[in-house]
């Protein structure tokens, strides 16, 4: 049999190659490496969420168990986004309540994010005790949505096609001139014939530099350049035909999303009535008595561009009407910024300095179509 040497297991045994380990230590390390291994892997759950596969056996189906809400999610985008507190709390119970495992994609599809907060606006409006309740959960969740909708910038790697039928602004030097694209193919556009101000068609030189500027349903805006390459007959008309570059500039987010729409309107000038003097001095708006009618050509929570056939000055204030339904009526007061001829009638671009919170619910409300 194999053994050791003699004298070998005393040599061993010598203190100066083997010690008694102390057994308080062994167990302290063992503690230790046991609760940094726990840590690790309820972080990884709660970051991953649980994605460990619970399968159903079977010969011609195989279930996998979806992944839980991730809470950590809702930080990310909560920072990302600049969201307050109770904003990312109003988030985390949209998401959670629709049973969400990927916030992440889901902000970054405007249509899927709209399908759950139209669920949310639907359970507010269902479940609420009072009107009052109901308007002031609907301004949070419009407010959120928002500050979503202007933090999401245009991509221009994701440019989108001009369609037909899309109203765009014309822009020769200083002048521009409210259109609408009769056809688009490749890098040839062709357009309305522009009008000046007195109705009259406006001629262009072939090989005039212009500009055409539009925005998408989901509000981002595009401009692209060109040269006028001549006029063209379509099935609508004759038109102008623009040669473009293809590339498309991202112009600046506007602030809300804005829904073009044919919504007949009703609008009085609204005035700044002084009256004292020195500090006693006091300045209220009276609104004018006369009534002028028009219809509303796009709309925001900001503002809306509105058609008339009045002549309307640069920096009147208007409080605009709006007939939402048989119960309630819209009432803004907005300020004129610009003005523009359009065929027979005015086009005037108006911004709210005043939006009660109800009119604002209501026109999120059709700008989102979550009424739809």
């Amino acid at each position: 049999m194999f053994g050791l040497k003699p004298g070998m297991h005393l040599f061993l045994l010598q203190d100066k190659f083997f010690k008694d380990d102390n057994p308080m230590d062994a167990m302290a390390i063992l503690i230790g490496l046991g609760i940094i291994i726990v840590v690790a892997i309820v972080v990884h759950f709660l970051r991953k969420g649980t994605s460990s596969h619970v399968v159903v056996s079977s010969k011609t189906r195989t279930t996998v168990s979806p992944k839980k809400f991730n809470p950590f999610a809702i930080r990310r985008i909560a920072s990302e986004y600049s969201l307050d507190r109770d904003q990312a709390k109003l988030l985390e119970f949209i998401f959670q309540n629709d049973a969400v495992s990927d916030p992440e994609r889901v902000m970054k599809n405007p249509a899927l994010l709209d399908r759950h907060f139209k669920r949310t606006f639907r359970s507010i409006e269902k479940n609420s005790n009072t009107d009052e309740d109901a308007q002031q959960s609907l301004l949070k969740l419009f407010t959120l949505r928002n500050i979503i909708e202007s933090s999401s910038g245009a991509n221009a790697a994701n440019s989108p096609k001009l369609s037909e039928n899309t109203p765009a602004i014309l822009l020769c030097g200083k002048d521009n001139f409210p259109v609408k694209v009769l056809l688009s193919r490749g890098q040839n556009v062709v357009t309305e014939i522009p009008r000046n101000a007195l109705g009259t068609p406006v001629r262009f030189s072939k090989g005039t530099g212009v500009s055409l500027s539009f925005f998408t349903k989901s509000s981002d805006g595009f401009s692209l350049e060109g040269q006028v390459t001549g006029t063209i007959s379509t099935d609508r008309g004759s038109g102008l035909q623009i040669k473009h570059t293809g590339k498309m500039k991202p112009l600046v987010k506007r602030q809300y999303r804005r829904k073009q729409t044919e919504i007949r309107c009703e609008f009085f000038f609204v005035n700044v009535v002084e009256s004292g003097t020195g500090k006693k001095s006091t300045s209220k708006l009276v609104v004018d008595s006369k009534r002028l009618v028009g219809s509303i050509q796009d709309i925001s929570v900001g503002g809306c561009a509105l058609k008339t056939s009045g002549t309307i000055a640069v920096g009147s204030r208007l409080k605009i009407t709006v007939e939402y339904d048989d119960n309630y009526t819209i009432n803004v007061l907005g300020q004129v910024i610009r003005v523009n001829r359009s065929g027979t009638g005015t086009i005037i671009h108006i911004k709210f300095i005043k939006v009660p919170r109800r009119a604002f619910n209501s026109i999120s409300t059709l700008v989102f179509s979550y009424n739809e």
